[in-house]
């Protein structure tokens, strides 16, 4: 079972640094976990969040400061010394083996055995029914854990964790991918635990969760540890404030742009079963909001237009051209980007350098007689990282060791080195900081008024309204309404996204 209150704080760091060669990641990351608290860690990407975590879970040592568990000083040399003091973490994509069934995934290399050394199946089954039963949670134990969703992964998880009787849990972004039903099933869990006595940390970019869900908030800024406040004390301004070390004016520094002739067209667009005559236009300087429900049709649309998938009639034209289905090569020679909901699967090569990724897509302009070097890509890529505010200094780092801020810098610096004509960018800010987020769609803004036509894909309401010129509806894959942005409200945008649904009942 999880500590007794004793005073003492299950977990706490000091003053911990780590750096990589010449990077400082964490220059002094310090938060006290205690039993029974669920205790949020807020910062912008590059804060120090990831390496603060990762330090704790084993998979870095650090380089100074203090570790302590159960006031006892620690240093885990390995993943599995963490687990064995009572460690878990649960981050936002669990690594499950699809082909093993759920309890077979619970009780990975520690199986229960009964007679003759057999694993003992029957027991196995008893005890994950009774996790899931604490946890208030109905999964079938047997099924494989091929096809389960995002929030059931992670409650499986969890269970694991729980099984291993784990006294800290840190959810690393465990909403991001999440329904708002299964938002509130994972909070549920999550204050089960608390009221168990474990030690919670809770890492979020979603100031409503946090205030929701969390006794206590520490910032880290630059690395550095800034301040530890109680929820019922603080407000999501000082928060901010906190986080970015400055006053955060706009977050949608939206600024009017001429409008020109249409670059996209698309008509009649349909694909069976996902969405149903689909028409409209994007012009030069203009910036088209795709809004609807989970599950609406609007990255499938999307997909579609920029030709990763097919569709079975209608057509899509790039400046008065057609453009072929299914045919991503000819959409970017037309003039099309397209920044892809899931940066880190479709969007980079995480074991390849920053220069290699945004250099991605123009490689072939750069080489000389058949040879691409080092610098060649360095050169291409130099611009437009300093345009999006990404350090020329990490352009020979890993992507995959940049925070999912620079990641998403990253990834559009790749498309606009294309210098296209249409942006198609979807879910541009999840994930990212406040900080980030005012950066991203401060581009967009520029980007519009450097008569760039954009059609940005957003499941955040306010980011549609902030940056939208106009509003595309999408409710069970049509588009219902088309709402300019003077006329662009809350209610007008969900009356439409529920269109269809209401016509129905």
């Amino acid at each position: 079972m999880a500590t007794a209150h004793t005073g003492v704080p299950t977990l706490e760091l000091r003053d911990v640094a780590k750096s990589f060669g010449a990077v400082v990641a964490l220059e002094s990351g310090s938060i006290r976990a205690e039993a029974g608290s669920i205790h949020a860690l807020v910062g912008e990407n590059g804060a120090g969040k990831s390496t603060l975590v990762k330090i704790v879970a084993g998979v870095h040592r650090r380089d100074s400061g203090e570790l302590l568990l159960d006031g006892e000083s620690v240093d885990f040399g390995s993943t599995a010394e963490s687990k064995a003091r009572g460690i878990a973490v649960i981050y936002q994509e669990p690594t499950l083996f699809p082909d093993l069934s759920v309890t077979e995934n619970i009780f990975m290399g520690r199986q229960p055995t009964g007679a003759g050394r057999r694993i003992d199946r029957s027991a196995m089954y008893a005890e994950t029914e009774g996790l899931f039963e604490r946890l208030g949670v109905h999964i079938d134990p047997r099924r494989l854990a091929r096809g389960l969703s995002i929030a059931d992964q992670q409650i499986i998880e969890i269970a694991k964790a729980i099984s291993l009787d784990a006294r800290v849990l840190i959810m690393d972004e465990p909403t991001a991918a999440l329904s708002g039903v299964e938002v509130d099933r994972l909070f549920a869990v999550a204050r089960s635990l608390r009221d168990e006595g474990r030690a919670l940390i809770f890492i979020s970019h979603r100031f409503d969760e946090v205030f929701e869900l969390c006794d206590t908030i520490t910032v880290l800024r630059d690395g550095s540890y800034i301040d530890t406040l109680k929820t019922a004390d603080t407000n999501v301004d000082e928060i901010v404030a906190l986080m970015v070390g400055r006053e955060v004016g706009d977050l949608f520094p939206k600024t009017p742009a001429p409008v020109g002739q249409a670059v996209l067209q698309v008509e009649g667009l349909s694909s069976r079963g996902v969405f149903h005559d689909v028409s409209f236009e994007v012009r030069a300087g203009e910036i088209v909001g795709l809004a609807g429900l989970v599950g609406a049709g609007r990255s499938e649309i999307a997909r579609a237009v920029f030709g990763v998938d097919g569709y079975d009639s209608g057509t899509v034209s790039l400046a008065g051209r057609v453009v072929p289905g299914g045919n991503p090569r000819a959409a970017i020679k037309a003039g099309m980007a397209f920044v892809p909901e899931d940066r880190r699967k479709q969007g980079l090569v995480t074991e390849a350098s920053v220069a290699h990724n945004v250099a991605g897509v123009i490689r072939s302009g750069l080489s000389k007689a058949g040879l691409l070097t080092q610098k060649a890509e360095s050169q291409a890529a130099g611009p437009w990282a300093g345009r999006l505010e990404v350090k020329t200094s990490a352009l020979d780092m890993n992507a995959a060791t940049m925070s999912g801020g620079n990641q998403q810098k990253v990834v559009i610096a790749k498309w606009l080195a294309t210098n296209p004509k249409l942006l198609i960018i979807d879910e541009p800010t999840r994930g990212i900081d406040v900080g980030t987020k005012a950066e991203v769609h401060r581009l967009l803004s520029e980007l519009a008024n450097d008569g760039m036509a954009i059609l940005m894909i957003s499941s955040e309401l306010p980011e549609v309204l902030g940056m939208a010129d106009r509003v595309l509806v999408v409710c069970e894959g049509r588009i219902t309404a088309d709402i300019p942005r003077a006329e662009a409200t809350p209610e007008n945008v969900m009356r439409a996204a529920t269109d269809t649904l209401e016509a129905q009942r």
